[in-house]
């Protein structure tokens, strides 16, 4: 376990980012749009919690910051879903180009 460097978690973390940045620029649905920016925060946790790891100064603070992480997550899709919901029941669609009406 100790021979895996910090470099292939920053890959992973980048593949994750990356992933989660095209799914939000390419869907028009607004879960998949939801999904991507839930990959662009897990690459984040990624992140955190492999510097943490290799890196003593920053060991408990990671890993802390990244399970602020989830919380942060897990509220921000709750309200994203209760919107998304909101919307498909005054238009049923969850097209993000059919939310023009939401500008006020």
């Amino acid at each position: 376990m100790s021979d895996v460097g910090l470099t292939p978690f920053l890959v992973l973390s980048a593949f994750l980012f990356a992933c989660g940045v095209t799914c939000v620029a390419v869907k028009r649905n607004a879960i998949g749009i939801l999904m991507g920016v839930e990959l662009i925060l897990n690459a984040g946790n990624v992140n955190l919690v492999a510097f943490s790891r290799f890196n003593t100064g920053f060991r408990l603070e990671g890993q802390v910051f990244a399970l602020m992480v989830v919380v942060l997550a897990a509220a921000e899709a709750a309200v994203a879903l209760a919107i998304i919901l909101n919307f498909y029941n005054n238009h049923a669609t969850v097209d993000v180009d059919e939310a023009d009406d939401l500008k006020g």
